[in-house]
């Protein structure tokens, strides 16, 4: 994927009403602000959704989350690069290669955390990253924990990769993925800013 800069402040396609940017969009404008954008990135950014998943690659039934983080994203002013949706295992390392080639500044995985035989997005992940932000994880099991003790057995990681892109890995349920969003709402920012050198 080639990094580029979007409209930061347009989270819509304009020609497809509702559906967040590509990395197809090239124009540069200044970053979202005001209710429009809560919480919206400081600066244009760029993310990438990687879905795990042998089922919903092999469509045998549909992605349903992936397209609840690139609402997510886009309503947050991100571009974002077109979803991968691949099967478990090797492929989701390679996807996520592939991101930080690219450089972009958030990896958000979802699927693939349990214990399952085939759950294996956590040691497709953990080679990547540079660090470790355990904390990001055990509090996104504490809250999961209040609705459900299942969240408990999530293995996911979060972590820098290669100096300057966030990762985190969330389950392959709506409510989870629900979960670890409404965390990283209220940290991605700060994260962002502080691997891009902005003081706070």
């Amino acid at each position: 994927m080639e990094r580029v800069s979007a409209a930061a402040n347009h989270p819509s396609n304009p020609s497809h009403p509702g559906e967040p940017h590509r990395a197809t969009e090239t124009t540069e404008t200044s970053p979202p602000t005001g209710p429009s954008a809560p919480n919206g990135p400081r600066t244009p950014r760029t993310a990438q959704v990687i879905v795990a998943s042998t089922r919903a690659a092999a469509g045998v039934y549909p992605d349903r989350t992936g397209p609840v983080i690139d609402a997510w994203l886009g309503e947050r002013g991100f571009t974002l690069g077109e979803r991968r949706v691949v099967p478990d295992g090797d492929p989701v390392g390679a996807a996520l290669r592939t991101a930080l080639d690219a450089g972009v500044d958030l990896v958000i995985t979802t699927g693939g955390t349990g214990v399952s035989p085939h759950d294996l997005t956590p040691e497709q992940t953990l080679p990547h990253l540079d660090r470790l932000l355990p904390g990001l994880m055990e509090e996104f099991r504490r809250r999961g924990a209040a609705s459900t003790p299942l969240a408990l057995i999530s293995r996911g990681h979060a972590g820098i990769a290669r100096g300057r892109t966030l990762v985190i890995n969330l389950p392959g349920s709506p409510n989870g993925v629900k979960d670890g969003l409404g965390l990283l709402d209220e940290v991605v920012n700060h994260i962002l800013d502080q691997l891009h050198g902005v003081d706070h």
